[in-house]
């Protein structure tokens, strides 16, 4: 394989020397073009690197580079370099699908992370399809899964890892967050991906057919069975069966489950003939299993079996700075689902969406764009949007404001990584803070 390697295009040479010296002190591998054109040349849908592309630049310009480059592989890491007052460029490099976006003037140690993170985010997309070339089978875990902070990134990293094995996995995360969506991908990543996947709701089925609905019966098992029933666990064999919200299982009834875990055999009702069971357990819970197993609500054998590989699914107070890519995708999803056109969702709104608490998390976020492309306000507390016109300087203001909010959510209020993440001063980080009314906790409160 060739080294990862940057292809720089800027049509200043000043800048693109500068910008290239200071990438390879940091043993980044570089080649500057001063136009875009070559490097369609070079982008393939083998490439392992990413590209770096002023925005504004005479002959071809950084969108419709973007757009060519995505004709030939849409998942080429594709970096943007804005002006100041390029916000509606930004936005609309956003919803084309670039990787991220840097405004002038930046740091070189920023431009270098963001480059770090599409370089491995690449390596991570050649090797899946590698495997998916062996494997015969279709990953796009990302597309479920969008968002490039940390925490996304580390979770799609672990569920890949834990999706090629057979362990038994417990998924964790608040409401709305996505845990049955991480429990699909983890069976669509692995060898089983051609078998059942059996959802179950432990907290919807009826405490007195629950027996009979996991394991099934035999005829004469209790009044009204009179014929033998296959169960869901049966249903399963040779996929996946997940147990959403298993924290809402009986207690006595945990007992036989982790039996089935540990023996993976079942017993139908009424019979006491022993079936071999071949399936993977994913469990689910929005509770806090360790304290439930602290007031004796839930069996600590269970709890520390079923523990063994855990993902934890951020809610989106965790990672703020996702949302607005999010929500775009969201609408284009909503657009197509209701047969509506794109739609061009102004900054401004955009501002507003990233800096507002979402308690009910993507769920919640995917009602508002649904709502949006409705024609409806995204808050269903409001009649109608209420978005004017607004002047240019105004509409760049609200849009650094919610930037700088995010930034602060997405780090939890740390400004070290605030100000090397936005490439500016310390200083400056202040003067913008204090310029837009903004409290490093303020913005955190979600009462």
């Amino acid at each position: 394989m060739t080294e990862p390697r940057v292809l720089l295009i800027d049509d200043e040479e000043e800048m693109r020397r500068s910008s290239a010296q200071a990438l390879e002190l940091v043993d980044l591998t570089v080649e500057t073009f001063s136009s875009a054109e070559p490097v369609l040349e070079l982008v393939g849908y083998a490439f392992d690197g990413v590209v770096v592309s002023d925005i504004r630049m005479p002959g071809m310009d950084g969108m419709t580079l973007l757009q060519r480059i995505r004709e030939v592989d849409p998942e080429v890491p594709v970096i943007l370099v804005t002006g100041h007052a390029d916000v509606q460029l930004a936005v609309s490099a956003m919803r084309a699908g670039v990787y991220d976006f840097i405004e002038k003037p930046f740091a070189a140690q920023h431009l270098a992370a963001v480059i770090r993170r599409a370089m491995d985010r690449r390596s991570l997309v050649l090797e899946n399809r590698r495997l998916r070339a062996v494997a015969g089978k279709r990953d796009d875990i990302e597309a479920r899964l969008p968002g490039r902070t940390q925490v996304m990134v580390d979770l799609r990293y672990r569920l890949r890892a834990i999706g090629a094995t057979d362990a038994d996995t417990l998924i964790i995360g608040e409401t709305g967050v996505g845990k049955e969506v991480v429990a699909r991908a983890l069976h669509d990543v692995s060898s089983r991906a051609n078998r059942p996947f059996i959802a179950i709701n432990c907290a919807a089925l009826p405490e007195n057919l629950i027996e009979s609905e996991l394991f099934g019966h035999e005829p004469g098992a209790f009044p009204g069975a009179l014929r033998p029933r296959y169960g869901k666990f049966e249903h399963g064999r040779g996929g996946t069966i997940l147990l959403d919200e298993i924290g809402s299982m009986p207690f006595d009834l945990q007992a036989k489950f982790l039996r089935v875990l540990q023996e993976r055999v079942i017993t139908r009702l009424g019979s006491n003939e022993q079936i071999p069971l071949d399936v993977r357990f994913i469990a689910t819970s929005k509770v806090d299993l360790e304290a439930e197993v602290a007031t004796g609500r839930f069996r600590a054998d269970l709890f520390y079996r079923l523990n063994v590989a855990t993902l934890r699914v951020p809610s989106l107070a965790q990672r703020q700075a996702d949302i607005p890519l999010l929500f775009l995708q969201l609408v284009r999803e909503a657009a197509a689902r209701y047969s509506r056109n794109d739609i061009d969702v102004p900054p401004e709104l955009i501002t507003d969406i990233a800096t507002r608490s979402w308690l009910g998390n993507v769920r919640e976020l995917r009602n508002a764009a649904d709502r949006l492309v409705l024609g409806l306000s995204p808050n269903p507390e409001d009649g109608t949007p209420e978005i004017g016109p607004q002047r240019l300087a105004d509409r760049v203001a609200s849009y650094e404001r919610g930037l700088i909010a995010s930034a602060l959510a997405a780090h939890g209020g740390s400004l070290k990584p605030v100000y090397e993440q936005l490439g500016v001063s310390r200083k400056t980080l202040y003067e913008k803070m204090q310029k837009y009314g903004l409290d490093k906790y303020a913005h955190f409160d979600t009462s």
